[in-house]
């Protein structure tokens, strides 16, 4: 398939939520004729999937949930764009050849659509961290089976994406992934258990879906994403490293054996480097604002701090230990911050409750995509069980 080739034929899965909104923005801001949008794929939001695949003349329009169907064909009516609902409409929307799909659906829900994505060919564009998290290696030997190409949307793959010389890993010495460190980097360790979920949301730098936004306040974010670096980038899990970087303008660095290091810098704005995914190997003009480093002034960077974000280093031993732990710590992790966002457990009690299901499942085998899925799903009753326990009460 051809990787240059205009129309670009896309499809986009979680197109309702922050990524899918920011893609659709590019290809709706594209001269015409840059992109053919051949299916969106959503939740249950009727309306919003309507109403984007209306904005970007898309041909067919899924939702996962079956009992959405009759609304979504009702906000339809008249505009020739077909609609469907129901797992394996996603699935098949999900397998239609395409020359670039975004894989946007939130947690491991995602990981069905997203192999079948990859097994299509053309180029798969991941901003869902989970499906590399839980089950990487065997995401990228589909991908390689088809001919897929992956790329990373994440903001700090893609810098490093960007600045990795792949003719030569041998000369990476080290990448670094850089954090904003979230709202809560300067906050004393006394005074974090009586965060409320308002706080967590009220990101200072990035504007994003609400888990996410949680998974950045508490450093989890981070740890998901030095598991996934694991699995993109030929680099050792001791040579990823994590710097603290308030400003969030460098996104990723690369150090080479000879010293030198490579650092992609952009405004904090996920569109920048999802248009590099959407138009690689070419780039495409975008209107995000651009970077004034002289009003900018400064940058800082700084270590992690392990004691009040214990999270990255659950991340570490996840990785680890290997086999579905990964998976166990990302299913207890979208569990333990569903809890917190509904008032059941404190903040502290996000890593808390995610270290307790890791001790208490350890790491069992994932050979293949049923086991990963039985290891969530085992995952997520065993946080629900500890969480109704005394020790979170």
């Amino acid at each position: 398939m051809a990787l240059n080739r205009e129309p670009r034929r896309l499809t986009v899965l979680g197109a309702t939520g922050s990524i899918g909104r920011a893609t659709l923005d590019l290809i709706a801001e594209a001269p015409p004729g840059t992109f053919v949008v051949e299916a969106l794929v959503a939740n249950g939001n009727a309306e919003a999937l309507a109403a984007a695949a209306r904005r970007v003349g898309a041909r067919l329009a899924v939702l996962a949930d079956d009992a959405a169907l009759p609304a979504l064909r009702s906000a339809l009516a008249g505009s020739g764009i077909r609609a469907e609902a129901g797992p394996q409409a996603v699935l098949a929307a999900a397998a239609i050849p395409v020359d670039w799909t975004m894989a946007a659906i939130v947690g491991a829900a995602g990981l069905p659509a997203t192999m079948a994505a990859a097994a299509g060919g053309g180029i798969l564009s991941i901003a869902n961290k989970e499906c590399l998290v839980c089950a990487g290696a065997m995401l990228r030997r589909v991908a390689e089976a088809a001919g897929t190409t992956l790329l990373p949307a994440d903001s700090e793959h893609n810098a490093i994406f960007q600045a990795l010389d792949r003719t030569a890993p041998a000369s990476v010495e080290r990448i670094v992934l850089t954090a904003s460190g979230g709202p809560f980097r300067d906050w004393p360790a006394e005074r974090m258990r009586a965060i409320r979920p308002q706080d967590a949301l009220n990101h200072p730098v990035w504007r994003m879906g609400a888990k996410v936004t949680v998974d950045s306040a508490t450093m989890m974010n981070k740890g998901l994403e030095v598991i996934e670096a694991a699995c993109l980038f030929p680099v050792p899990p001791d040579r990823i490293e994590v710097l603290v970087h308030p400003e969030a303008v460098v996104h990723g660095i690369v150090q080479y054996v000879d010293g030198s290091m490579l650092a992609q810098m952009g405004p904090p704005d996920m569109r920048v480097p999802i248009a590099h995914t959407l138009a690689w190997p070419r780039r495409m003009a975008t209107a995000t604002r651009r970077l004034d480093l002289a009003s900018l002034g400064r940058m800082t960077f700084e270590p992690p701090d392990l004691e009040r974000f214990p999270a990255l280093t659950l991340a570490r031993q996840a990785l680890a230990a290997g086999g579905a732990a990964p998976t166990i710590l990302n299913a207890a992790n979208e569990v333990a911050v569903q809890l917190f966002l509904d008032g059941r457990i404190d903040f502290l009690g996000i890593a808390a409750l995610v270290a307790a299901a890791l001790d208490r499942l350890g790491a069992p085998a994932a050979p293949d995509l049923e086991a990963v899925l039985e290891a969530d799903a085992a995952a997520r009753r065993t946080a629900l069980a500890l969480a109704a326990g005394p020790a979170f009460a």
